[in-house]
């Protein structure tokens, strides 16, 4: 290497660059281009038809608080899930819900709003940093009178408040599309799972509760959330934001691949409630690191990694932590203290050495999805609202800040986009959605299956995790990778999704979600490349620091009636319009 005056960095590029290229040629060979072999009938199919006030989709924690909360204001409502009942997502992952009590805690909602947007440097919107503490203890209440806190498993608690109130409910449906007519809401579309089967819906109005996304990274439990309802409502005209934000999570060197190995003390423990704790933790420190180094990174607590490295994503000093984050962040030395009176060492899943990327394409909890006009959840489509990380509500901003939030806010959210969607809908008539237009909307979800060939979908997913994943594209950010990896994607964008091809239901719900990774994966890329400084989740390497004058802002994104990707501006502090030239 010295010989020829390459260096360890340039060998190393060199290499696995390579290494790539007769990876993705093996690929090519196995999983890329060929013939359709269809399995089914498409002649045969069945199609089911229902018309309800209120449709929600989704079925976690905001599913649920949304679907009880609009029946009890009145509204006929059904509740549409590509999964199971508080089984799929990221809802059984969540063991810890924000409860806030004014009468225990030291400080006032208004002092933990404020320390909240403090940590957040801005990014947070107060409004629903405020709701989500003023509503999270009566909805915690609520939970505990369903017994949410005495099973590690969701469905029996879950389904209590649905089947007392006999609320329909159909699982593994996968919705691909939301119908817009005289601008406003009518309803949405897609297809079963296990049944070669065609549903439609009109709907007075839409809460999407779908979760957020990722690119089925390995090593979290994310692989069934690929942004499918952000791109549905980005597809008819909605604004959507949060694309530049990364989260951080991380899995374990041994075994990396295994979720649930790895965060196995997550999904079997029982949940229960936390406190006031405002932190800034679990953005990309350990990516830095691992790329200004390349060694092993000692993992601590969320918010405890220690280097001698300098430079990285900026922590207000005030955060700064050498120990537990349960603490009241003073530089004490020895173990965690305990908590609920055990000794704990590290949270499930943080133990040995951690991985990167375990959950690429996830932003930040809340701050990514549909962009919100008000407070109720609605969004820039008349009738259309969302909840829990579906909603760009920025209720912690653009770096975790308070352990719990995440699950309290989705349940917020759902209470009161349930009611809000509930009253929309009574004062409208039901949009009678032509024939005309359900045929073409089935034609567009099938497809993949009238396709005699083209590409895989699993290829075309492993190419654009070999582009996306990698740390110094989606989080030690510059301008000629960023700009690099766009063209790939572009690539896939123009030449490769119009050929995509399923031979079965199940290859074709594969079709549909690769669709939605990849333009949310143009959304990261582009919004990456408009912010030019470093706040919380987002770091650039190139612009290493925030930029108070001309940043103080969120990235919204759109579709011109053009159908190109348009981006905007939207200050921090301010609403959103509905209207979209």
């Amino acid at each position: 290497m010295k010989e020829n005056n390459t260096s360890r960095r340039e060998f190393l590029n060199i290499t696995s660059n390579a290494i790539s290229m007769l990876w993705l040629t093996s690929l090519s060979s196995t999983l890329g281009w060929a013939n359709n072999e269809v399995k089914i009938n498409l002649e045969n199919l069945e199609e089911s038809n229902y018309e309800v006030d209120v449709l929600v989709i989704g079925s976690g924690m905001a599913g649920l608080f949304a679907s009880v909360k609009a029946h009890d204001a009145g509204a006929k409502v059904m509740m549409v899930s590509k999964g199971g009942l508080g089984t799929s997502g990221q809802t059984p992952f969540a063991k810890g819900i924000f409860s806030y009590d004014e009468e225990k805690e030291k400080l006032s909602i208004d002092e933990f709003v404020e320390k909240v947007s403090r940590s957040a440097l801005g990014t947070n919107n107060k409004t629903y940093t405020k709701q989500m503490a003023q509503n999270s203890k009566q909805r915690v209440k609520e939970l505990k009178d369903w017994g949410f806190f005495e099973s590690a498993l969701y469905n029996k608690s879950f389904s209590k408040p649905i089947e007392e109130r006999n609320i329909p409910l159909l699982e593994r449906v996968m919705i691909t599309h939301l119908i817009k007519q005289d601008g406003k809401i009518a309803g949405a579309a897609g297809f079963s799972l296990d049944d070669e089967k065609i549903y439609t819906f009109t709907a007075k109005s839409v809460i999407l509760c779908t979760g957020a996304g990722g690119f089925k990274p390995n090593g979290f439990p994310l692989r069934d959330l690929t942004h499918d309802g952000t791109i549905m409502a980005y597809n008819i005209g909605a604004k959507v934001t949060g694309k530049e934000w990364n989260d951080g999570h991380v899995g374990n060197s041994k075994n990396p691949a295994d979720a649930f190995g790895n965060w196995h003390g997550m999904f079997e423990k029982k949940p229960e409630t936390t406190q006031v704790q405002v932190n800034h933790h679990l953005g990309v420190d350990i990516n830095y690191m691992a790329y200004t180094s390349g060694n092993d990174v000692k993992m601590g607590p969320p918010g405890m990694i220690t280097s001698d490295i300098k430079g990285g994503p900026y922590t207000p000093s005030e955060f700064k932590m050498t120990e537990d984050p349960r603490g009241d962040h003073k530089h004490r030395k020895g173990p965690p203290p305990p908590r609920n009176g055990k000794k704990e060492g590290l949270p499930p899943g943080m133990n040995g050495t951690p991985v990167g990327g375990s959950s690429a394409g996830l932003a930040i909890h809340k701050s990514e999805g549909l962009v919100p006009i008000n407070e109720f959840c609605e969004s820039t489509i008349k009738g259309l609202y969302a909840a829990g990380d579906a909603l760009g509500s920025y209720m912690s901003g653009g770096i975790y800040t308070q352990i719990g939030s995440s699950l309290a806010g989705s349940a917020v959210q759902g209470d009161i986009a349930g009611k809000a969607s509930a009253e929309y809908a009574k004062n409208i008539k039901m949009t009678k959605i032509s024939d005309k237009r359900i045929a073409t909307i089935k034609k567009e979800i099938l497809e993949p299956l009238n396709k005699k060939a083209g590409y895989s979908p699993a290829w075309v997913t492993q190419t654009l995790q070999g582009i996306m994943i990698p740390n110094f594209v989606l989080y030690i950010k510059k301008e000629n990778m960023l700009k690099g990896a766009l063209a790939y994607v572009e690539e896939l964008e123009q030449s490769h999704l119009p050929y995509l091809k399923a031979e079965d239901f199940h290859e074709l719900r594969l079709a549909h979600e690769t669709i939605n990774m990849i333009i949310s994966a143009k959304m990261k890329l582009k919004a990456s490349l408009m912010r030019k400084e470093s706040r919380c989740s987002h770091f650039r390497l190139d612009y290493p620091n925030l930029d108070n004058k001309n940043w103080q802002a969120w990235i919204n994104i759109y579709k011109s009636k053009k159908g190109k990707m348009k981006f905007e501006k939207q200050a921090f502090g301010t609403w959103a319009k509905s209207n979209i030239s």
